[in-house]
């Protein structure tokens, strides 16, 4: 067995491979994210659409990004538990780095009318294909060559990819902000994409130097001769369960996170008329503190227990949702940024450790199929639907927050119960006994 290199490959330079590849790709993601919320809608969409029309359609290109994100994970899945890990990673940040880069470039609705929205959906597709891919890989680049006991600090590097990206995005578009509104809305918004090609360069220099994670070498070397069932049709057919659970654990960590980010930014500038600026401010601020908290409270979720984290978290975001949008109203910017960074904090907690709780939830060799699943179809329903369905319920209100917040603190709520039940469906891991619980024990009691 090919345990020699495997074992010694250093654990922080899989953990950085991992974080530099996530943050560019988050960072496309979020920007597209952010220009949704406060750009596409006047430059892709037609001046005599109504503005309630026009922000439901810059989010509904937002939200088709999602659509595919199952598909990159099929796809991406089978080339990682097959080939490895190290080849789909690369793949997947060509694939983003170019669709972002060729957003900057397109024309607006004024020079190519429908031609404009139709050209941003496709690019929109494309990087969605690439994400779906991506996330899985690198979280199991990271928890895969991890020290035993610390797979959930290891793990939250490629989980922090996601604070770079929205802390570069964020921090690029108010500094594009300050060139003024016209400048911004003629040109100004296109420098952040286009902007992306340089930190995908230095992303594809860190990956293609990485070696390939400890356990897939091992399960290569020992399924290589053996006829194996294509690791979706074996997900479904032994994991389904895990599969769909963990769908419902990661609710609030990608939808919710959307509503507190992108849905929050077209609320307070939209219904409330908050400054533009000052809470792309604070969600850069808020992004920051995520980036300094989360391998603290994923070291934590090592000692204590990653379960305990993440439902400490969702309990936070529940007592959360509803003063996050009355601070909205008092217009202070410091109860503003407060309460965010109150709110990025809970989050961080339970975000960064359940990458690692959903790995041990799947087999080796259908690990990165069994996680992308998981993950990407939590992002099409919950991810994609949440900034939509919260337009939808505030407009539906009359502008008031609350039916937002209700739907928040409800799949929080079932995000508890579902972290709970991922625990008693751990599978055992490489050098483990058989003491551990696995799915197939525990399927009675689902």
């Amino acid at each position: 067995m090919p345990t020699q290199p495997a074992t010694r490959q250093s654990p922080y330079r899989a953990a950085f491979a991992a974080l530099a590849g996530t943050s560019i790709e988050w960072y496309d993601f979020y920007a597209f994210a952010t220009a949704a919320a406060i750009v596409f809608d006047d430059v892709f969409f037609p001046p005599d659409m109504s503005p309630y029309l026009k922000t439901l359609s810059a989010f509904a290109t937002f939200a088709v990004g999602f659509l595919l994100r199952p598909l990159g994970g099929i796809v991406f899945g089978h080339i990682g538990d097959r080939v490895g890990r190290k080849k789909t990673l690369v793949i997947t940040l060509v694939m983003m780095g170019v669709a972002s880069f060729a957003i900057g470039l397109l024309p607006t609705y004024s020079q190519v009318g429908a031609l404009a929205p139709v050209l941003l959906i496709a690019l929109r597709l494309i990087q969605g294909i690439a994400i779906g891919g991506e996330w899985g890989g690198a979280v199991l680049i990271a928890v895969e060559n991890a020290p035993p006991g610390k797979a959930a600090f290891f793990g939250s590097f490629a989980q922090l990819g996601s604070s770079v990206g929205a802390l570069l995005s964020t921090g690029a578009f108010s500094l594009m902000n300050l060139f003024g509104n016209d400048a911004f809305m003629s040109w100004g918004w296109r420098v952040p994409f286009l902007a992306s090609s340089v930190l995908v360069i230095v992303g594809l220099v860190v990956r293609v130097k990485l070696e390939e994670s400890p356990v897939m070498s091992e399960v290569r070397d020992e399924h290589a001769a053996a006829e194996q069932k294509l690791p979706v049709v074996e997900v479904f057919q032994k994991a389904w369960r895990t599969v769909l659970i963990g769908v419902f654990a990661l609710a609030t960590a990608t939808g919710g996170y959307y509503v507190v980010t992108s849905f929050l930014l077209s609320y307070g500038t939209g219904d409330l008329h908050l400054s533009e600026s000052m809470l792309l401010n604070g969600l850069t601020l808020a992004a920051f503190l995520e980036l300094l908290v989360t391998p603290w409270l994923s070291w934590l979720a090592d000692r204590v227990g990653p379960h305990k984290v993440v439902i400490a978290g969702l309990a936070g975001v529940i007592v959360l949702a509803i003063p996050q949008f009355m601070v909205l109203g008092t217009g202070s910017v410091i109860l503003i940024w407060l309460m965010m960074l109150a709110m990025r904090l809970v989050m961080s907690a339970l975000y960064g450790p359940i990458a690692s709780i959903l790995a041990e939830g799947f087999a080796p060799h259908v690990r990165y199929t069994g996680i992308s699943l998981s993950y990407q179809i939590c992002n099409m329903v919950f991810g994609g639907l949440a900034p939509l369905v919260a337009v939808s319920l505030a407009a539906a209100a009359g502008g008031h927050y609350w039916p937002t917040a209700l739907m928040l603190m409800a799949i929080s709520a079932v995000g508890i119960w579902c972290t709970a039940r991922l625990r008693r469906l751990r599978v055992p891991q490489p050098g483990e006994g058989a003491a551990s619980v696995t799915e197939r024990e525990v399927a009675s009691s689902v």
